[in-house]
């Protein structure tokens, strides 16, 4: 059985720091793994092969530090001599410095997120491969552009990186949000079998808030749709990308810009959720067909009047056509007295709580929305009207 020593080698110069190394044996055959660890002599046990210090030393901090890294890269070193020693195979210390070396580049965090990147995008699920790059972003500016390692995420860290996320003036659920995508990127290196699942995130937040009720009424839609906006043509362009949203089941806005004319066929609209790569399939109607006639038919394969032109980056286009088209629906909110902007997305919440009150099986919806649980769907469904809670306890202190 192969064996791990930690050796400290002393500075040449006087008064300088020394550098910590692995010293491998396996079937009497020595091999060194060096670090870039250093500390004085003075903070070096022999002895006891450990770091010590002053508690009241201004190197505590970086002391502690090293002591974790020499934790984590032994505990890799004997990782992988039973990973070795499982398969079977003869090997020898050179094999084991070798495999130590590679996991250091290889399963790195960043280098890891970006193979799920790649991945994702090769199974064209876009937007979710957005999410992952924005938060590794986000790890990347936390960690200074410092690479850890897999098996280094651990709860000081992850706990590290909340702190780090709140203080930057995240709210709760953006904090969340980057949390289960690094909590998704670190079980899938568990079920990899790359890591030991340590349970890092049981001290965060990794759950999802109620936020302010971005679900309009039916009435208020109505009077959206009435509005008349013949002499606001960019206002009123908004309202109708905001209003065929609602029709097409809550379309997100990344699917009816990417839409094709050939996706409409025999009377229905077919495609697959640029998100979830999941395929839906939905009535074309009369109110669709008016939207699209109030519009110069789009020169290219694109069947809605949104990329009507030849872009260089397509995806940088609709997101700022999305932008201008947010900007011109505050206006529609303020023209139908909402105190709350409405945007893009508030359709899909919209229909979503439509059908909701309208009593249509949470199952259905779901199906309707391209939802993988019903679960998500309650999300988006807007919450039970407080003046009926109110009536409710009226009624249940009337009874006592």
């Amino acid at each position: 059985m192969a064996s791990i020593r930690v050796k400290f080698r002393p500075s040449s110069v006087a008064d300088r720091e020394g550098t910590i190394f692995y010293q491998i044996i396996h079937e009497r055959k020595i091999r060194h793994l060096h670090t870039g660890y250093k500390i004085f002599p003075y903070e070096w046990d022999d002895n006891r092969s450990i770091i010590v210090s002053n508690p009241e030393s201004t190197r505590i901090t970086l002391l502690n530090s090293i002591r974790e890294r020499i934790r984590w890269d032994v505990e890799r070193l004997s990782r992988i001599i039973r990973n070795l020693d499982y398969k079977g195979l003869s090997f020898g210390a050179d094999d084991i410095v070798d495999e130590f070396e590679r996991y250091s580049q290889e399963y790195s965090l960043f280098n890891y997120m970006e193979s799920a990147i790649f991945s994702l995008k090769q199974r064209n699920q876009i937007r979710t491969s957005e999410t992952y790059r924005a938060t590794l972003n986000s790890i990347r500016s936390f960690r200074r552009e410092e690479d850890i390692t897999l098996d280094a995420i651990t709860s000081k860290e992850v706990e590290a990186y909340e702190a780090y996320l709140k203080n930057r003036g995240n709210s709760p659920n953006t904090t969340s949000f980057y949390m289960r995508i690094l909590r998704a990127v670190y079980n899938r290196a568990v079920e990899d079998d790359i890591i030991e699942n340590r349970n890092p995130f049981r001290h965060v937040y990794t759950g999802i808030d109620k936020t302010i009720k971005r679900a309009l009424p039916i009435n208020i839609i109505k009077e959206i749709k009435a509005l008349d906006l013949s002499s606001h043509p960019g206002t009123e362009y908004a309202r109708d990308m905001f209003l065929m949203s609602f029709y097409l089941r809550g379309m997100s806005f990344v699917d009816m810009a990417f839409l094709r004319k050939s996706d409409l066929a025999n009377g229905h609209v077919t495609y697959r959720r640029r998100k979830t790569s999941q395929q839906l399939c939905i009535e074309w109607t009369e109110e669709m067909q008016k939207i699209l006639d109030k519009y110069p038919e789009n020169p290219n394969h694109y069947l809605l009047p949104i990329l009507v032109r030849e872009y260089s980056d397509e995806k940088k286009a609709y997101r700022n056509i999305g932008h201008n088209i947010n900007k011109h629906l505050r206006k529609v909110a303020a023209m139908v007295n909402l105190t709350t902007p409405i945007t893009l997305y508030c359709a899909r919440h919209s229909w979503a709580s439509a059908a909701n009150a309208k009593g249509i099986p949470l199952n259905i919806i779901s199906e309707g929305m391209g939802h993988d649980s019903v679960t998500t769907t309650q999300i988006y469904i807007a919450s039970l009207d407080t003046s009926l809670v109110d009536k409710a306890n009226s009624l249940i202190l009337r009874s006592i």
